[in-house]
This record gives structure tokens, sequence and C-alpha cells, in this order.
């Protein structure tokens, strides 16, 4: 149970007090109401002794009676019977006491930590101890005890009357017959003998004080100085102007015992002692009905009551009023007291002289003097037995009472326990439950405690009550008691249990508050059972509710919220927070009714559609009901999280033949490996721009803001530019939401305080069952959104029902997590997000660009014709027009100059030739032309391409076009290309330095001609030479046709074979077929062979054909290889030598047109294929192979040592290239001279950039099986041995002298070449020998 004010000790003493009442004269009651008060709330602030007691037992000895305090109460009289349960009004009057005790805000309140709960809720029950307050002081009088039955009677008559002697004779006779006449069954006596004690009420202000004396002289000596006094109150009037504050003691006291006086004035006639008397009391009783209602409807009121009490008392008239309760207690009632308990102890002790068998046996069969109502065989009838007044059980009883109200609970419990035996064997079940009740409390309240507190005594006791007798009243009292007892004693399991089976149907406030109580009993054990605690208090929030008593209600179900919150109760919380809701509202709490159905709608609920729609109707018409402009509405549910925020205009669909960029659209979702592309493409762009330095506050351009992008900083938008906000909406609920009249508000802050203003409207969009759908909303900027919800329920086509509300949500994100300090990473901490907060620049360009008969498809190689227009759309000149592309060789620009003849929409595909046709004439002995075409025209690509515009610059509201030169991929497929254009503005010093514009393609790729092509170094001889002495190299190129024609291909002409490379140019062609151009069709193959020789550095030549084709956009280039020449440096590495040896670097371009039928029309389609021949006698291909993939290597736990590296002679054997010349046949007569001596000259060539040394030895007989069948009887002659050195790329001739001694065929392929570089040690032998024989035929003449 909660914790309470007073001790359990002080709670049970003042649940039984004497009872003393009160019977006024008119007169007198005239003098007490000056004061706004009767005479029995005159004396109730004082009726608690200051000071202690003294009785003497039947043993004579003294017991001392600390603390006691008496009830005064006017004497209503009640002519029907009393039943076992409180009337209506008594419960209503306790009703409107638990609702006018409220908790104050910002009362003590405890905080309790069970695991991980904490829980706050109030210390006190005040409300709870006034309802059992009052409840104990409006309980109806019964018959089988006599704790509330009247002791005493205080007569009042003011000292104003005529004859007041008289009046106290009247009153006496009044009373007198109201105790003794039968007539009423309320007031209920304690004794025959009733204690009467007059009182002379004296008026200072208006009676004369020496007449009051003078009366109350002849009233002591008529009743005894002690029966009697003189009471002077009313020390100053009414009117008076004293300064002095007299403090209101009746304040606490008027609004704790009021509803017991009404309780009892309700359905009781005021004392009839005559007309005008009557008349009064019936006012009073009036008067504090209408108070009572009054302040319990307005809690506030008790507080500061605006009738105040005591105007006319004094604190000496408190002082008076306190002496005479001393007297009164002390000179009339103790002593009274003590004397009824000796008579009825002598009478109890007379009547054990006979013998206890014949007494109980006569008790036994002739009912000892009782008469019964029932038959005995209905012993446990609540009302079985009706002892009379003179019975001795009730009179052990009634000694009992008396002991018990004057603090002797030893003699007490001894008469309790004896009555008890006497009403069990009788089976009076309801005196014997009384008894059994009495006996546990004064048990409990012995000094000492000599006995443990006999708790199964009020089990038994409240159990008898309820079922047996059937009196929920004294159940309930028993309950409370043994309650707030097993409270004291540390037993809350047990308190809990007893006060949860009082809990019925009859009575919800009853019910109501020892669910309550038993709740804090949960939490209040030494292991606090915080989900009964939860549970229970649900439950007496729920019996609160049933009984009117809505802010307990309230009360009960936030407390309980604690525990159910954020634990997965979902339903749980649900009926909480729909419960807080509706109790908020009715009690006129708005925002909090909002914030508990908002929980609801919000939290993701379980619940029935049915009931979710329930909840919603319910909600909504809250917020109808709430007089906020623009409220916060809950749903739909925002994921603010995923607001993305896009700068720009949406870009053009495709207007016509025209295809707009694709740019940056909300439809696109982020990519962090795009992005980065993109970045990287920005940095280039504007690396191009500064000279190749990137600035340091250099940033990449975000069109688009969202949860992964970077926030930290605010966005740059331009102003007159739209800014456009998706908002996630997601609906939670099962019931359809109807969005309409969607808009947002913004700020904007230049130098002045911010407004807010709203833009544009936009339709609303119906959010369906358990979608989450995104709303695009246009505006400037943005800051909270605006809207109205409409509710729908339907079923088929039939609209149920519909509501709308019109609110706002604000728009609150939160930045990334922070992980960068320790502090960061101890702790929770969130960064910026500015995503929402832009800063608005000045004017800026704005261009547009589109595509016209860009394809979709194309062949490998093939070469297309586009065009694009750039448009600028803005106020202001753009300049500094670059492009950057991840594909570099895909596209080129042309210009309107260099292609003047090229039609904006040609009609065939040959006017968008990509190549110049020059005319060369046909000569007899035509074999192969060749041409030389200037470096320029095939520079090196760069990934950055400025994009030519007349002056530089595109005026506002200006457009061009541009030809657009297109080359398929090599690789067939579908390529995602991908386009950065780069634009400045002519003012510059703005925050936006430069702009961009994003543009994405896919291309797809078929099959065209695969060519494959090797090169390999010529054995020519010496008068084979060029005319400008250059040995060449033999390069073979083998196209297939490799289409299968599904675009529609019939053949393939290869018309024409260049070459790009800076260091070579295509000598002349050795095998050219019948036809110059080579036709193939699908699946056929050609072999084509042509000579390669070196050439100035940055020249190259077109050969093969009659026409030749000069591509007039350098489409070509684009496949050059870029690998660069080496630098003549000393280089030490045998094998880097050897890898320079075999280097290449020539380029192959092979252009071909293609014949391709298409609904019915032949089109002709060129195109180019590319071959980097880089290393000697390796073979490259035009298509790039698919990586195999890796066997499998087995796994080596122990590491070896790698061999050791051995260059092979034949890479070595490679750094020299040797031929002889020598004439093929040779005449000499044998018969005149025996030796003929022929000249050979032999060439040394180095094809390395490193010096070599080389050996040559004539001394070698060649063996090789080549060689056999010639004759080899031949001698060299001269120096046979040579040792020379050779410079980098050195050419050197010997000349050498072969002896022959007779007609034949000889091979002169018979010595031996030694060479290595300068820094290497070992000689290796070249391998001209394993080349073909050199044959020379000797005739005779």
């Amino acid at each position: 149970m909660a914790r309470c004010v007073q001790s359990v000790q002080e709670f049970v003493q003042d649940s039984f007090v004497p009872m003393v009442a009160v019977l006024c004269s008119e007169e007198a009651e005239r003098v007490t109401r000056k004061n706004n008060l009767n005479f029995a709330e005159l004396l109730r602030p004082f009726c608690r002794l200051t000071s202690e007691g003294h009785i003497r037992d039947p043993n004579n000895q003294v017991q001392v009676v600390k603390n006691l305090r008496i009830c005064v109460n006017n004497m209503m009289i009640c002519p029907n019977t009393v039943s076992g349960a409180l009337s209506a009004t008594q419960r209503r009057l306790l009703n409107e006491v638990v609702l006018s005790c409220q908790p104050q805000e910002g009362a003590l309140s405890s905080v309790i930590t069970a695991g991980d709960y904490n829980l706050n809720f109030s210390a006190t029950t005040p409300w709870f101890e006034a309802y059992r307050e009052n409840f104990l002081q409006s309980m109806p009088a019964s018959d089988h005890e006599f704790l509330n039955h009247y002791l005493a009677c205080l007569l009042v008559v003011s000292s104003t009357e005529a004859v007041p002697v008289e009046q106290f004779l009247k009153l006496s006779q009044e009373q007198h017959r109201i105790q003794h006449s039968g007539e009423y069954s309320s007031p209920k006596w304690f004794i025959p003998n009733t204690l009467k004690y007059y009182v002379l009420l004296h008026d200072i202000n208006e009676g004369e004080e020496q007449r009051a004396d003078t009366l109350y002289e002849d009233m002591k000596q008529r009743y005894g100085p002690q029966g009697c006094y003189l009471l002077k109150i009313n020390s100053r009037t009414f009117s008076s102007e004293d300064d002095e504050q007299i403090p209101d003691p009746w304040i606490y006291c008027l609004k704790c015992f009021l509803s017991g006086i009404v309780s009892n004035s309700i359905e009781s006639h005021p004392l009839q002692l005559d007309t005008v008397s009557s008349s009064g009391n019936l006012q009073t009783v009036s008067a504090v009905n209408t108070n009572l209602k009054k302040e319990a409807r307005d809690p506030e009121s008790l507080a500061g009551a605006s009738v105040s009490h005591g105007t006319c008392l004094t604190l000496n008239d408190h002082d008076r009023i306190r002496q005479f309760i001393q007297e009164f207690t002390f000179r009339g009632l103790l002593p009274h007291i003590e004397k009824n308990i000796r008579q009825l102890n002598d009478q109890l002790i007379s009547r054990k002289g006979l013998s206890r068998s014949l007494f109980t046996a006569t008790k036994k069969w002739f009912g000892g003097g009782k008469v019964p109502e029932k038959s005995i065989s209905e012993p446990k009838s609540s009302c079985g037995l009706q002892y009379p007044p003179e019975a001795p059980e009730l009179q052990i009883r009634k000694m009992a009472d008396l002991c018990f109200l004057v603090q002797h609970y030893e003699l007490a419990y001894s008469c309790y326990h004896t009555a008890k035996k006497d009403f069990l064997s009788d089976q009076a079940m309801l005196y014997a439950a009384g008894s059994l009740e009495m006996a546990a409390v004064s048990a409990f309240l012995q000094a000492g405690a000599p006995r443990p507190y006999p708790a199964h005594y009020m089990d038994t006791a409240m159990q008898t009550y309820k079922d047996v007798c059937k009196n929920m009243v004294l159940a309930e009292r028993c309950a409370l008691l043994s309650a707030e007892i097993l409270k004291s004693q540390g037993k809350y399991s047990d308190a809990a249990t007893l006060l949860i089976k009082m809990t019925s149907e009859d009575s919800d406030l009853r019910s109501a508050l020892l669910l309550e109580q038993a709740a804090h009993c949960f939490i209040n054990m030494r292991n606090p059972m915080v989900r009964k605690f939860a549970f229970h208090m649900i439950l007496a929030g729920h019996r609160f509710s049933k009984a009117g008593q809505r802010r307990h209600a309230l009360r009960s179900y936030c407390q309980a919220m604690q525990v159910y919150k954020d634990r997965g109760w979902s339903l749980a919380e649900d009926h909480i927070n729909f419960t807080i809701g509706r109790q908020s509202f009715t009690l006129h709490k708005p925002k909090d009714a909002v914030t508990a159905f908002r929980q609801i709608l919000t939290n993701g609920s379980r619940q029935t559609a049915t009931q979710q729609g329930a909840f919603l109707r319910e909600y909504l018409y809250v917020y109808k009901e709430n007089e906020v402009s623009l409220p916060h509405l809950p749903l739909p549910c925002i994921n603010s999280s995923a607001t993305r925020v896009y700068f720009g205009r949406e870009r053009r669909l495709a207007e016509g033949e025209k295809q707009a960029a694709t740019h940056v659209s909300l439809d696109q979702e982020y990519d962090q490996d795009l992005a980065a592309m993109w970045c990287q493409l920005e940095e280039q762009l504007v690396a191009s721009a500064n000279r190749g330095i990137v600035p340091v506050n250099f940033l990449p351009t975000q069109f688009c803001l969202n949860s992964k992008t970077d926030n930290l900083r605010n966005p740059l938008a331009v102003v007159e530019e739209p800014i456009i906000v998706e908002v996630m909406f997601r609906n939670p609920l099962k019931v359809s939401l109807a969005l309409s009249k969607l808009s947002l508000l913004w700020r904007f802050t230049p130098y002045s305080p911010s407004e807010e203003k709203t833009t544009e409207e936009l339709a609303g969009e119906t959010i369906t069952n358990e979608e989450t759908l995104a709303l695009q909303v246009g505006c400037f900027f943005n800051a909270t959104l605006t809207q109205s919800v409409n509710f729908l329920t339907s079923t088929g086509q039939q609209k149920m029902d519909t509501m709308m509300v019109y609110g706002r949500q604000d728009l609150k994100i939160q930045g990334p997590r922070l992980n960068q300090t320790k502090e960061d990473k101890m702790s929770v901490q969130h960064g910026p997000d500015r995503r929402l907060n832009p800063i608005i620049t000045p004017p800026m360009p704005l261009m547009e660009v589109f595509f016209l008969q860009f394809p979709t498809a194309l062949l490998c190689g093939e070469i297309r014709k586009a065009y694009v227009e750039f448009c600028n759309v803005s106020g202001v000149a753009l300049s500094g027009l670059r492009v950057s592309s991840t594909h570099p060789d895909f596209f080129t620009f042309g210009s309107q100059a260099t292609t003047p003849l090229t039609p904006l929409s040609p009609t065939s595909a040959e006017n968008c030739s990509a190549y110049k046709t020059l005319a060369t004439p046909l000569q007899p002995d035509f074999v192969a032309t060749e041409m030389l075409v200037s470096a320029e025209d095939f520079s090196q690509p760069s990934g950055v391409m400025e994009i030519p515009l007349n002056g530089n610059m595109l005026q506002p509201g200006e457009s061009t076009q541009l030809p657009l030169w297109l080359r398929g991929p090599d690789q067939e497929g579908v390529h995602e290309i991908n386009f950065l254009f780069y634009y400045e503005s002519t003012e510059k010093g703005n925050k936006i330095s430069h702009r961009v514009l994003r543009h994405t393609v896919f291309i797809c790729a078929s099959r065209s001609l695969s060519v494959q092509a090797s090169a390999c170094r010529s054995s020519a001889s010496h008068h084979s030479l060029d005319n400008k002495g250059n040995c060449g190299t033999l390069v073979f190129i083998d196209v297939e046709n490799i289409n299968t024609s599904e675009a529609g291909v019939r053949e393939f002409h290869i018309v024409q074979v260049s070459s790009s490379s800076q260091h070579w140019r295509l000598h002349k062609c050795i095998n050219p077929g019948e036809d110059n151009d080579c036709k193939l069709t699908s699946r056929e193959r050609a072999k084509l062979c042509f000579k390669a020789t070196r050439c100035t550095p940055y020249q190259g030549n077109l050969y093969w054909g009659k026409n030749k084709k000069c591509s007039s956009s350098k489409t070509s280039s684009s496949s050059k290889s870029q690998t660069s020449v080496p630098t003549e440096d000393r280089i030490s590495d045998v094998a880097n030598i050897i890898k320079k040896c075999n280097e290449l670097d020539l380029n192959l371009i092979v252009i071909w047109k293609a014949y391709v039928v298409e609904d019915n029309k032949q089109l002709i389609l060129e195109g180019q294929l590319h071959v980097a021949l880089q290393t000697i006698g390796k073979e490259c291909s035009s298509l790039t192979l698919k990586e195999e993939a890796q066997e499998m290597v087995l796994l080596k736990f122990k590491s070896e040592l790698p061999p050791p590296v051995v260059l092979p002679s034949a890479d070595l054997s490679q750094l020299i290239k040797t031929n002889l010349h020598y004439p093929e046949t040779y005449t000499h007569p044998f018969v005149q001279d025996s030796l003929c001596v022929v000249p050979v000259t032999l060439t040394l060539s180095n094809c390395s950039l490193a010096q070599v040394d080389v050996i040559i030895d004539l001394r070698h007989k060649s063996t090789s099986p080549e060689s056999l069948d010639v004759h080899s009887s031949f001698s060299w002659v001269g120096q046979t041995q040579y040792k020379l050195q050779l410079k980098p790329q050195e050419e050197l001739c010997l000349t050498l002298r072969a002896c022959f001694l007779k007609a034949g065929v000889y091979n002169l392929n018979t010595l031996r070449i030694f060479a290595k570089p300068i820094e290497q040690g070992t000689m290796c032998e070249t391998s001209h020998q394993t080349a073909s024989p050199a044959l020379i035929i000797i005739n005779n003449a």
C-alpha cells in the first residue's frame, strides 16, 4: 500500500472513537452560525486531546489514555431500518470526496529502480486516505457492535434564552424520547443511561456576561459541576477591522468530515424541537450538501474556499473551546465510561457464579433469553439470532468496546475472545465476525506485542461478512484495517491478496481504490513486482473510469504506461494509449490526448483494420476539437532520413527526334561507385580548366542529396531555379489515408527575420494499406510539410465514413553519427545534416543538351554520325564548354566549318561518311600505293575534350548544333557510356565556379570483323632495301567476318589498311589479290601481308586500295597505343634490353564497309578496326580475349627458393640481325683458274638500345640438315674471326670472301656469330643459322 500520513496505530485508534451527539436550541444554533458553522463543526478541530487522561480498570489499575479523540456530531434521526450496504447517496458522496482529492502538480514522487525499469509515481495516495476516513465515519450503526453508538449527548442552550433551564429540560426530554421510544433506528445509543452534558453558550458581543455567570452557577447547583459548562465565544464582531490573521482550523476538518455529516443528513429528519428549529437545520443540511457538491467538482475550491469560518472567534475563543473539550472528556466522558465498565464487570462476575455447564445447557435449550427470529436450522444466516439488549453475550461485547475506546486493549482482547466463543457456539456469525475482527485489532494494538497479530481472525471475519452475512460494508472495513496492519509488518503480498479479494462488481470506486493499493503493495515489496504493479494499475484505472473518476483513471493508466512502454507489448500499449487519449480529451487536455493517440498510430500497431479505424476516428475527432491553428499530424509517417533534395530543373523529355541528356533525376537510386566515377570525371574537367591543377577548395557537384551523400556543408542553389524535395511517406495502418492539398512551408533569410511562405499545392494521392509511397513535391525551399488527411473506411464500393483534418509535419533530419574522436566513440553524437538548408547564389548559366540521330545499336567499330545541340536556357552567358567521358575513344566532335556539306537529316548513309575520298589514277602496273598523313590527324586522345563554339561563348537563349562522330565499341554487348559536360559563367567571382551536366547512354554492339595481326623481322637481302636504305618488318593480317547476320549484314568490304604509328609505315602489300576491295561474306576469312618500315617520328601512312580514305574527324586516332618512345639512356638490365629489342609499337587501322539490308533497303555502313602490335612475333587481335579461369594451384606450406633466372639463348640471339648479300649465280672459268673467289657482304644490325659486343667466326662448318643436300666444300679466305662493337641500333657491313674449287650449289650460311651486351659476361650465338640456307650457284664458264 502507499505511504500514509498517519501511522497504523493512529489510523486504527482514530477509526474507533467515542461518539458524542449534539442537540442545540434555535438560539444556540444562531450564535454559532455567525461563524458559518454549527455547534458540532465548531468543536471538531479541537476534539483531539493534547493531554493524557486516566481511568481505573475493574482491578483498580490506572490506565493511561493518550492522544484520545472524540467524535461530535449533530443528532440526526432515521426511521428506516439500516441495511448492510451504503445508500446511493452515501456512495455518491464518497465518490465526490475521492474526486475532490487529486494529486497536486509537483508533489513528491517516488522513483523506484527495478531491473531496467525506472518508475516515477506518487508516494502517497491522499484520495485513498480521505475515502477511508470518510467511509469509516459514514458507516451506519449496527446492533452487533457498539463502537459507533453514542456514549453521551451535549445539550446546548444560548445564554440569551429567556428561560435556559426550560430549554435544557426540553432538549433532555427530546433526547430521552428518541432513545427509548423505539420509533427510530438511528441514532443508536451505547447504554440506556446516556451521559447528558449541559452547555450554556454565551455570545460575548450580545449577551450579558454577569447573567451568563449567574445562569451557570444555577446550572452547577442543578446538574452538578461535572455535568455542565459555560462556553464563551464570539469575542469579536464580524465587521471588525482587525489586522490579526486568525488561522482557520476548520478547512481540513470540514473537508474530511463533511460527507459523513451530509450522509446522515440526507436520509434523516432534523430534530423536531419546533418549527423554526426544524427549518433552520434543513437549511444547514441543504447548504452543506450544496457546498459539498460544488467543492467536489472543483477541487481547487477546497484549498481556498470563498467561505471563511470562525470569523467572530479569536485565539482566546479557540483556547476556550479546547478547554471545554478537555473538561468534558476528563470530568464527564471518561468517568462515565469507567463507571459503566465497572458495572458491566460486576454483572458478569455475578453471573459467573452459576455453573458454566448449567449456564451453557440453559443457553442451548432455552436460548438464554434470546428471541430467535429464524429457525436454529439456519445457523449461518447473518441475522439468524437477535440478542436482546440485556443478553450477557452483548454485555461482554459492550464491555469490550468500552475498554477498546479508552485504549485498554488487553482487557478488550480478553472480552472479545470470550464473546467470540459464545457467539460461535450460538452460530451467531455476524456477532462472531465482529468479535473476531476487534480481537485481532486489540491484539495488534497491545503495548509490547505480547501476542502476534492473528491475521486469520481477520480473514475469517472478512469472509464471514462477505459470504455469510452479505455485508460488504463491514467486510470492507475489515479489509482496510487488516491490510494496513499487514503493510506495517512488511507483509505486502498478504495485504495485496486481501485487497484483491475485496474487489467486486457492486462498487467500482471501492474496487478501484483497493486495486490501486494492491498495486502499491506489489511495487513496495523487497523484490518489486513491476509487471503486477502495472497490471493492477490498469485494472484500477478501468474501475476508476467506470466510477466516473476520470482524473484518477488517467493517472493510473499513465503510471502503468511506464512499465509497458517500448517493451514489445504493442496491444497493451495501444489499449493504454487509447484510454489515456480518451480520458485526457474528456478532462480538456487536448495536447495529452493528441500525444497518446499519436503513439497508437505510429508505433506499428498490430490491431485489426476495424480497431485501427476506431482508433483513427477517435484521433481525428480529437484533432478537430483541438483549437491549434496548424497542429502536428502523426500520419502518415515520414522517414525523414530518406528525404531527397534535388537542385535544378527536371530534365526535359524527348522532343520529336531530339533526345535530352539524362542528367540526374529522382528516379535514379544513389550508387556509391557511380558517384565516385562522376567525381573523377569532374576532377579531370576542373583540372583541365585550371591548367592541370585541381583547386584546394574543389567540391564535387551534388545534384541530389540523400542520406548517403555528404551533407555536412550547406548545398548551393541558384536563384530562380527550383528545388525539388522528395518525401517518403509510410502508412503504418491497415486503413487507407487520402492526402490532399500538400504544400511545403519554407523560410528564406536574407538579412531580415525569417518569414514563412507557402508554396503551390499538389493534388493528393491515396496511400493504400501497408504500402510506402513517395510523393514528389516541388518548392523553392523546404522546412515543413503541411497536408490535410482524409480518413476513409470502405467496404466494397460503399464509403462508410470520412473525416478530414488539416495539419503539418516537420522534416527533422538527423545527421550521421560522429565517430572521429574518443568522445564521439564513447557517446552517441550526431553531426549536422544541412541538405534542407541551401545557400541561394546569384544567377548562373544553365545549359541543356539534346542529341539527334543518336544510335542505340552499332556494329563493333562502326562509324556513325550524330548531332548534339547545346542550349543556354538561362539569362547568363556560358563559356569554357568541355566534355569528359568514361569512353573517350567512343566519340569525337566535328565542327560546322569542317563538315559544311553534311546535311542535318541525311537521306543515305553515304552522305554521313566519316572519311574524305581522294581519287588516285589507276596505273597499269599498280600493286599498291601509299600516302603520308600529317601528325595532327593522329594526335594523342585526351580524357577531356574542348567543344568548339563560335567565339567560345554561348549567349543567353542561344543554341548551337555540332556533329558528333561515334565509333562502336570493339567488344560486343551492351555498353554504358557516360558523358560529363562542363561549362562556366562569363561572370567570375560566384560561389559556384562551374556547372556540369551528366548524360548516360547504353549502346548495344554487335559483331562485325575480327582482325588478327602479327609481325616478324624481314630477312630480305641488301639489294631489297627501300630507297631510304631501311630494311622492313613483315606484317601479317588475318581478317574474318564473324557477323552472324543478326543485323541484316550481307557482306563486308575491306576498303583500306592504315598505319597510325609514329615510327612505322606500311611500305607495300606483298600478296594483293586480283580485286583491290576484299569482300567477305559470313564466316569468310582473308589474309593480307604488308611490309612495314621505320619512318620519321610523328608520321603515318594509309595503305591499301585505289581510293584512299582519310579520316576527317580523327576517329582513327582514338585506338592508338599509349606506349611512348623510350629514351636512349643506358639500360643495365639485360631483360629490359631484350624486351626493348622486340618492341614494335605498330598500330594498324582496317577500314571496312558493310552492306546492310533493312526494310528492303540497302544501307552502307562504315567502320574501322584497330590492332596494336607491340611485340615482334606476338599475335594481336582487335577483339579482347576473355580471361580464362586460373588453374588450381596446390598449396605449399614450406617456401621454396625460386630457381635462378637463366635468360634463354633464343632471346639473346635476337640482339643482332644479320643479312648476307651476294649474287645468286656466279660464273667462273675453273679451267683457267682453279680457285673461284666470290665477294660476300655481311650486314650486322644492332636491334637493341645498348652497345653489343659481337664475335664473327668463319671457321665453322654447317651440319644442319638443310645444308647436307648442297655442296659444302668451300672456304672463307682472308680474316676468319672478327671482334666488333656495335652501338645502339647501328648497322655495320663487312666484306667477306668465299673460295670455291668447283662449280655447284653452295650454302653460304656457315658462319657463327656471337653477341652479348657490354655488361653481360657470357656470349650467345645468334639464330641466323636456323634460318633458310643462303644458296649460291657457281657455274663453270
